[in-house]
Formats: structure tokens, sequence, C-alpha cells
């Protein structure tokens, strides 16, 4: 079973849907997420950015928490997202074109993968466990990781998926966004 978020036929102002942001789709999936906090802090990177989030169960959390929606703030509207009961129900439905798998155990930096594809998908583990072994065997030339010191076990999920998205669309050339604030230079 499958949820999709309530928003997703929702229009702005001008008529546009909300998920109609950018011209490459970007999807965020997260294995088994066990930390509301770090859920609603990536809910909010996917709405930023026009990145769809899909939640693969067993949920850590209810996705109706006060913390995953105080995290989230007023955002969660401009969130497509979908929750899926486990990796089956999602490949099925997804397949695995563009897919990465960000990883502590990843041979190679994420600086070395190329994101330009028309649809590009990172996958990230919960956070206590990360991806199960089978899945990185099974695609272990898109496992990717984050550099970092050596004594350090990893970076919070939240700050992982915020570096991997914006290195995405870095690459894409950040379609959709927009690209100067109200202090516009001399």
């Amino acid at each position: 079973m499958w949820i999709h978020n309530r928003y997703a036929h929702q229009t702005h102002r001008d008529g546009k849907s909300p998920f109609e942001v950018t011209s490459v789709l970007l999807n965020i999936v997260l294995f088994e997420p066990e930390i509301p906090h770090n859920t609603g802090a990536i809910a909010r990177t996917c709405a930023c950015t026009g990145a769809r989030l899909h939640l693969i169960r067993p949920l850590g959390f209810d996705i109706s928490d006060k913390y995953v929606k105080r995290c989230g703030l007023d955002y969660w509207p401009l969130v497509d997202l979908t929750v899926y009961d486990n990796l089956d129900e999602y490949f099925a439905k997804n397949g695995d074109d563009g897919l990465y798998l960000a990883t502590t155990k990843g041979a190679r930096s994420y600086a070395t993968a190329d994101f330009t594809a028309e649809s590009v998908t990172l996958m990230f583990g919960k956070e206590t466990a990360g991806l199960p072994e089978w899945l990185r065997e099974r695609y272990r030339d898109r496992c990717i990781r984050i550099p970092m010191i050596s004594d350090a076990r990893s970076l919070n999920l939240s700050n992982s998926v915020a570096v991997l998205v914006y290195e995405a669309l870095r690459q894409q050339g950040f379609p959709g966004l927009k690209g100067t604030g109200s202090m516009l230079a001399e």
C-alpha cells in the first residue's frame, strides 16, 4: 500500500502545481527512517528544491507526528510525498534508473557521480543501520559516500541529504530554482 501526499493536486496562485518546479526529476528515498526530526528537515529540503520525497516503511514515527510536522513547518504542502510498505513496492512502482545509494560504505565520493540524467534518485538508509547489505551489493557500482575523517561514523541524515541534493542540483544548473534574493548586485 502506498500513500501519496494529499496536497499533490494543489496549485500556486500562478496556477502551476507546486511540484512542477524543475525540468529534472530529483527523488529522495528514505529507507526506514527512524527519527522524526530528520525526516521533517529532509521534507523541508525537498520542499525548497522541488525534490520528491519517498518514505519506505516501517517508519520510526507516525507521519502525522508533531515533531515531523514541526520540522517541516509550513512547507508540508510543498512536499510531493509518497509512502511505500517496503522496498519491493518502491522498486515495482519506480524502477532503478538514475539510482544512487548514499552509504558510508561506498567506495567512491559523491563528487565523482554524474547527477545530470533526466531523473536522479538518491537513496538513504535508516539512521542506526544504513541501507541493507544485500541492496548495497546489488547496486555496488552506484554506492557513493560523503568524504569525512576516519574517526567519524557518519553525518546526520538530514545534512547528508542536503549535501547530495544540492550537488545534484548544482550539476543540473539549479533548474527552476530562484538564484537571487532581494539584495541584488549593484
